[in-house]
């Protein structure tokens, strides 16, 4: 099968199972309403804040406080799109009309991973001017230094976690075990790791707390990390790809 009816497949595949598109539209709808609302709640409490901060305020990552619950529907997109034909069947029937493994899962990949972009940076427009909306006189605007760079890096991260998901899907094959992993991976265990002093320095170099730095405008003035907002990209991007050769390791040497 040629290479672009491999694309429209996997296209056809995504767009007719209707799991992925409601877990796209959710995690557009979460993250841009809970950061509307942690906008509110910080504008509400900026003349109870210390000198210092409010000279590190970051108006513009405060308007992606829902990614945190945003990434979850993009972990949910991304498990679905690879594991979805594992639970169905219907996997056989896929690598018997694509025999070449990686062209069918980077196909698979690329497919979803455009998608998730373009939602992906609607999205983190749409929740920065929603936030800015409702930050009022302490918003930022998107001419500012570094704000363009973190509204686009928000799309950048959301697809990222959802390639990541991918791969972790295809070594893993089952949705349940997937997300079982993936789940308290990500809202627990990088949470706890990133915030006790005896792992701090481990949990920052973590896919989701390394990708995030490119979301930010302002630092604290305790931060001490090593790396920056392109560098924590970088690291992300390292994480993804290791699970996405990991996914096609294990698609290339078991059966079906």
């Amino acid at each position: 099968m040629a290479a672009t009816q491999v694309l429209k497949s996997e296209w056809t595949k995504i767009r007719s199972v209707a799991s992925t598109v409601w877990t796209l539209s959710l995690a557009a709808v979460v993250t841009i309403a809970l950061g509307m609302l942690i906008s509110v709640l910080s504008k509400n409490d900026y003349d109870n804040l210390s000198r210092e901060d409010k000279l590190t305020f970051d108006p513009t990552f405060i308007s992606f406080a829902g990614m945190s619950l945003g990434q979850l529907a993009m972990i949910v997109f991304g498990v679905l799109v690879v594991s979805n034909e594992y639970s169905t069947g219907m996997i056989r029937t896929s690598l018997a009309a694509v025999p070449g493994r990686g062209t069918f899962l980077f196909s698979k990949v690329l497919v979803a991973a455009l998608l998730a972009l373009v939602v992906g940076l609607a999205t983190s427009f749409a929740a920065f001017f929603a936030g800015q909306a409702m930050l009022g006189s302490h918003r930022a605007q998107l001419g500012d230094p570094g704000v363009l760079r973190a509204v686009i890096g928000g799309g950048l991260y959301m697809t990222l976690i959802a390639m990541f998901s991918m791969g972790v899907a295809a070594m893993l094959r089952g949705p349940m075990l997937s997300l079982g992993i993936l789940m308290p991976f990500f809202f627990l265990i990088s949470s706890i790791l990133g915030n006790v002093s005896a792992t701090e320095k481990i949990g920052r170099f973590l896919p989701d707390q390394a990708g995030s730095r490119i979301m930010q405008v302002k630092a604290p003035f305790d931060d001490d990390t090593p790396y920056g907002p392109w560098g924590g990209l970088a690291i992300m991007v390292a994480w993804t790809v290791v699970a996405l050769v990991g996914g096609y390791v294990v698609l290339r040497r078991r059966d079906a």
